[in-house]
């Protein structure tokens, strides 16, 4: 990797608002074609999924592009400014900065905190990451955490797609719709009425409380104003009991959250609505992937094709005795011992 020999603009923000502000539309829709990596989805994040954080945000900028990288300042230490409704996280880039500008936002960072937690990363961004950093002098460390599913769907309809699930999923769907047939809608707009639905079926399920309820029906009326909400409700006997929040945007279809009522686990609820999802996006938003967010459940391997493995970074500054420590206490003890010895 080179050397970040060109010249950069470098800053730190205190406040997710300031960067936004002095990025201009760089992190607008229109930009950013990752959720994640957007204004309105930093800002909902600050809003309610963090709102007692300390934001502090690294920006590097030359004529080529610009590289942001969010933070949750801790103290000595910084984590990703995200939480469990980020799927995926990782520096922000735009134009060609490229490789040059992460190790500026790498070394802008040395002195500020001993140590710093990015989490959860897809490999690529993991490698990419992990070599700025270490480029700009900071001990890198890498750890598997979870998985994130998906499925290749690039010129799939639901049929083609169907005939490739196990014979075992098939079945049970056709068991149930035969025996007990659910009233599907899916809605590509916020409505109330749905969304209160699927609040009811959430609070009837397995899963525990939501983390933050506000972001979600905040995020969904935002992307329901934007188009890329799918909201499906299924209900049996007028009862709502299965409920599914899905975005599909260039190209990318993401399950985000998911619930079905336990009393009903018997006819299936959660398969039969899955199933007129995956129908409705494959057949009319033509997607070339379908993302199950995070996780290891063992029914996602029968609906998708292949398991990416998601990464946490632990970067250490060694110029700091609290980044020293905490690489030995990591296990890179011998290159904390090597940067001691160089001190």
């Amino acid at each position: 990797m080179p050397g970040a020999a060109k010249p950069f603009d470098v800053a730190l923000f205190d406040g997710i608002d300031a960067a936004i502000v002095d990025a201009g539309d760089a992190l607008e829709r229109s930009a950013q074609p990752r959720l994640y990596d957007r204004a309105d989805w930093l800002r909902l994040t600050a809003r309610h999924v963090l709102p007692d954080a300390k934001p502090v945000i690294a920006r590097a900028r030359t004529a080529d592009g610009a590289a942001w990288l969010f933070l949750d300042d801790r103290g000595n230490s910084a984590e990703a400014f995200a939480r469990w409704y980020t799927l995926a996280f990782r520096p922000v880039v735009t134009g060609a900065a490229g490789d040059d500008a992460r190790i500026a936002l790498a070394r802008a960072l040395r002195g500020r905190f001993a140590r710093l937690e990015l989490k959860p990363m897809l490999a690529a961004d993991a490698d990419t990451t992990q070599t700025a950093f270490r480029a700009a002098g900071w001990i890198a460390t890498r750890s598997e955490t979870s998985g994130n599913w998906i499925a290749d769907t690039d010129g799939l309809d639901f049929t083609r797609y169907w005939q490739s699930r196990p014979g075992k999923l098939r079945s049970t769907l056709a068991r149930r719709r035969a025996r007990a047939p659910l009233d599907l809608a899916i809605c590509d707009r916020f409505e109330p009425e749905a969304w209160d639905a699927y609040e009811a079926v959430y609070a009837a399920s397995w899963k525990p409380d939501e983390g933050a309820p506000a972001f979600l029906r905040a995020l969904a009326e935002q992307e329901g104003a934007a188009g890329t909400l799918r909201l499906g409700i299924g209900r049996y006997e007028g009862r709502p009991v299965a409920a599914q929040l899905w975005l599909v945007e260039n190209g990318h279809a993401t399950i985000h959250k998911l619930a079905y009522d336990t009393h009903a686990r018997d006819i299936s609820p959660g398969t039969q609505l899955s199933a007129a999802m995956f129908a409705h996006v494959l057949d009319r938003d033509r997607p070339t992937l379908i993302d199950y967010g995070t996780g290891d459940d063992a029914y996602k391997a029968d609906w998708m094709d292949r398991r990416r493995p998601l990464y946490r970074l632990e970067l250490f500054d060694p110029k700091s005795p609290r980044g020293l420590a905490g690489a030995a206490r990591a296990g890179v003890k011998a290159l904390a011992r090597r940067f001691r010895s160089n001190a």
